[in-house]
C-alpha cells in the first residue's frame, strides 16, 4: 500500500487510539463480547464428541472444560423467521431471511473466534464507517449484522464491489497469469499506471489516463458498476506505457531509483546522468524494468558487443576507418552539442567510407554495443565527448582481435 501511496491513518507500524491491530493480540477484545452474548443468552455452548452433539447451553459444565475428549466452540443462536435487510451503496438494498441462516461458530473450540465475528468487533471498536469489499462477501453480511444487532451496534454502510475477472470470467487467479503486487513491482511498473489501471475495473471514469491523487474526488460508490471486470494485462502495460512515457521526468526518476534498490540493480550514475537516459530512453519501452534493459550500457563501461553488430559491421574492412574518422572528427568538435554532433556524423557519413545506415549503425554499436539504442545524437550527447570518444576506441581495440570478412 505504500509503495502505491495508498497511505493509512494508523496500523501495526503507526500506532493510534484503535490498536492492537492483530487480531492475534486482540483475544481478550472478543472474549468480553463472546461473554456477554453468553450472558445474555444469544450466544451458547456446543459440546461434541467424536462428530456428535452431547450438549448444549449457556453453562458449561466443568466436565467439558479443558478436556481433550470433547470440542467445545460457542455458537451465535439466530431466531428463525426474522428479515434481514441492509442498503448496499452499490447494489441497493438487499434482504435476506433468517430461515435460511442456522446457528452459526463464533468461538472455535481451540479459543479463536471466527472471521464473522472478529469483523463485527474490530469495525465497531475502530469506528469503521463505510464496510467496502468484494461482492462474494455478500453472503457474510447477515451473519454480522445478526452480531450488530445481537450486541446493540450501530452498522456501518456496505458496499459490494464487483469481482476482477480472468479472460474465461472466472475469478482472477494465477492461472489467468501474475496476480502478486510483488511482480509487477519487480517488472517495473509505475504505482501511479496500477492505480489508474485498477480505478476503470467497475467504474467509468470518462477518460482512461488520469492521475488517481486528483481524479479520487470524483469517485462515488453509487456509480460503481454491478458487473464484474476483465482484467485486461495488455491494457495494464499499454496504461504503464503512457504513464511511463509522458509522466513528469522527476516522478518517473524517482520511481526508476527505487525499482533499482527494490530490485538490487546497482546505479551509482548522477541523477542528472540517470534523467537524460530516462528522457532518451523512455519512449521505446513499456515498463522500468524494459527502461533499464533498454538503456543498461549506458550505466557500465564494459559491456559485451551483441554478436549481430560484431557479424554485420565490426569484421567488415570499412570498420575501423569509420571509427577513427568518428574519434578525429568528435575530437575537433568545440561546442558539443545536438546540432554539432549531428553535422559531424553526416560528415562522416559524406565521405563516402560505406553507406550512411553502416556508418550510424557502427558508430551507435561502439557506444553502446548493440544496434536498438535511444536517438544515436542523444547518446553521443548524454555519454560525453570524452566518454564516447573512449568507448570508440575500445571499440576499435576490440575489432583488432577479430577475423576481418574481407568482402564489403
Amino acid at each position: 500500500m505504500k509503495w502505491v501511496g495508498l497511505d493509512y491513518d494508523e496500523g501495526v507500524d503507526k500506532p493510534g487510539e484503535y490498536g492492537p491491530y492483530r487480531q492475534s493480540e486482540r483475544l481478550d477484545i472478543y472474549k468480553h463480547y463472546i461473554d456477554q452474548l453468553l450472558n445474555e443468552e444469544k450466544a451458547y455452548f456446543s459440546v461434541t464428541k467424536n462428530d456428535e452433539i452431547i450438549f448444549e447451553g449457556n453453562n458449561l459444565l466443568d466436565k467439558y472444560k479443558k478436556n481433550n475428549d470433547y470440542s467445545v466452540v460457542v455458537k451465535f443462536k439466530v431466531n428463525n423467521d426474522q428479515k434481514i435487510s441492509f442498503l448496499d451503496d452499490v447494489r441497493g438494498t438487499i434482504q435476506f431471511d433468517t430461515s435460511n441462516i442456522n446457528d452459526f461458530v463464533i468461538l472455535r473450540s481451540n479459543g479463536i473466534p471466527v472471521y464473522n465475528f472478529t469483523v463485527v468487533i474490530d469495525d465497531y471498536l475502530m469506528k469503521i464507517s463505510h464496510v467496502i469489499r468484494g461482492e462474494d462477501h455478500i453472503s457474510n453480511t447477515p451473519k454480522q449484522i445478526l452480531i450488530y444487532n445481537a450486541l446493540s451496534f450501530e452498522l456501518p454502510k456496505f458496499a459490494h464491489l464487483p469481482l476482477i475477472l480472468g479472460e474465461d470470467k472466472s475469478p482472477l487467479s494465477k492461472r489467468h497469469g501474475e496476480v502478486s503486487i510483488t511482480y509487477f513491482r519487480e517488472e517495473g511498473y509505475l504505482p501511479k499506471a496500477i492505480l489508474n489501471y485498477l480505478s476503470l475495473l467497475g467504474w467509468n471514469a470518462n477518460e482512461q489516463i488520469f492521475d488517481y491523487t486528483e481524479k479520487y474526488q470524483e469517485f462515488d460508490l453509487k456509480k460503481v458498476s454491478r458487473n464484474p471486470s476483465i482484467f485486461d494485462y495488455t491494457k495494464l502495460l499499454w496504461t504503464n506505457e503512457v504513464h511511463l512515457r509522458n509522466d513528469p521526468i522527476e516522478e518517473v526518476h524517482k520511481s526508476f531509483t527505487e525499482w533499482a534498490k527494490y530490485t538490487t540493480v546497482k546505479i551509482d550514475n548522477e541523477d542528472s546522468f540517470v534523467k537524460k537516459i530516462i528522457e532518451a530512453s523512455r519512449a521505446k519501452v513499456q515498463t522500468l524494468k524494459q527502461l533499464y534493459e533498454f538503456s543498461k550500457n549506458f550505466f557500465v563501461e564494459e559491456f559485451e558487443y551483441e554478436e549481430e553488430f560484431i557479424e554485420k559491421y565490426m569484421k567488415k574492412p570499412w570498420f575501423k576507418q569509420v571509427i577513427e574518422a568518428t574519434i578525429r572528427k568528435l575530437s575537433e568538435i568545440d561546442e558539443y552539442n545536438l546540432a554539432n554532433v549531428e553535422n559531424t556524423l553526416k560528415e562522416i557519413a559524406d565521405l563516402n567510407i560505406t553507406s550512411r545506415k553502416n556508418v550510424f549503425q557502427t558508430i551507435r554499436g561502439s557506444l553502446l554495443g548493440r544496434l536498438v539504442t535511444p536517438g544515436l545524437y542523444e547518446s553521443i550527447i548524454i555519454l560525453g565527448k570524452n566518454e564516447s570518444i573512449k568507448r570508440l576506441k575500445r571499440a576499435l581495440e576490440f575489432s583488432n582481435t577479430l577475423d576481418i570478412n574481407p568482402r564489403r
